[in-house]
């Protein structure tokens, strides 16, 4: 198939362009390079510089490509910096991807695949760990934005017959994620330790996430390709792991011995999060399979071996 990627030089978004381009697709990838980087895309895949919100641009490429999948990763992807920009986060997120639904409808795409966050829709859970049906009352703009998608993908299915399969991400890790960003729990705490540098942990340490390799949720966009038409799936493991536990676990694979710093907790976070992945079991074929302990020792050999360390 021909799949185009938006957000495909990212840091998921990359993993998901290398995955389909292994299961032997024809992948075109679209990012404006504001926090994605060029040497992320695929030697194989067809690269254009353009802003998911540059409707012109993207018809051209739409002209010229035809694709049959629309994957769409692109996105400001911050929980605290959408509190600040929260117009900025409704243009990119909300108006970028209703761009991208008119083109894949006027197109006749085939299907949708939208990546969403189950880390952020949900707001603070009333049960754990939470499935697609618990209440969505986001605490952010991030989490806001993103579940206003998942409505109007909905909507192209019934009006237009565009199908599409919405995944809600969980706390995602692994190479390529960029540790001097301000998102990034993993990946932030590994830079820093691997520099011999102070780690600050907002708020008690004690809130819980949900931790998933980035393999493991490329896996479920090639899954998606042909499973999950009209459906919501949460990604996850099912389970929580504090910072703290998080924070003793990475500095013993990096041989870390410094205390970390507490800071105030961060306006718009959840306390405590993790998700029911059973639909996505049973109906994608999708598990997590990368453990915790294994996903950090990738994640921290890719990062020293990227800075020398």
């Amino acid at each position: 198939m021909r799949i185009l990627v938006t957000g495909g030089a990212g840091f998921i978004g990359s993993h998901v362009v290398d995955a389909y381009i292994d299961a032997g697709h024809d992948v075109i990838v679209v990012d404006n390079l504001v926090t994605g980087k060029r040497e992320n895309v695929h030697a194989q895949a067809r690269f254009y510089e353009v802003d998911i919100r540059d409707e012109d641009a993207l018809r051209q490429i739409f002209t010229a490509e035809r694709p049959d999948i629309v994957n769409h990763q692109a996105a400001l992807a911050n929980v605290r910096e959408s509190m600040e920009k929260p117009r900025e986060y409704a243009d990119v997120n909300i108006i970028g991807s209703l761009v991208l639904l008119e083109l894949s409808r006027q197109f006749g795409v085939r299907k949708f695949i939208y990546a969403s966050t189950g880390g952020a829709v949900y707001g603070e859970p009333e049960f754990l760990p939470v499935t697609e049906d618990h209440p969505v009352n986001p605490l952010d703009n991030y989490g806001a934005s993103k579940h206003a998608v998942e409505h109007y993908c909905y909507l192209y299915r019934e009006n237009y017959g565009l199908d599409y399969t919405v995944l809600r991400y969980p706390n995602v890790y692994g190479p390529r994620q960029d540790p001097l960003g301000e998102a990034g729990v993993i990946a932030i705490f590994t830079g820093r330790m691997l520099r011999g540098d102070v780690c600050v942990i907002n708020g008690s340490g004690e809130q819980q996430r949900d931790f998933v390799y980035v393999g493991d949720v490329a896996w479920a966009n090639v899954l998606a390709l042909e499973k999950g038409s009209g459906g919501i799936y949460n990604l996850g493991w099912g389970q929580g792991v504090d910072i703290n536990s998080l924070f003793q676990q990475l500095a013993s694979v990096v041989g870390y011995h410094r205390e970390p710093v507490y800071g105030p907790p961060k306006l718009g976070e959840v306390f405590r999060i993790y998700l029911d992945a059973r639909k996505a079991r049973e109906e994608l074929g999708w598990e997590p399979r990368v453990s915790l302990e294994e996903g950090l020792a990738r994640t921290v050999a890719y990062f020293r071996e990227r800075e020398g360390r």
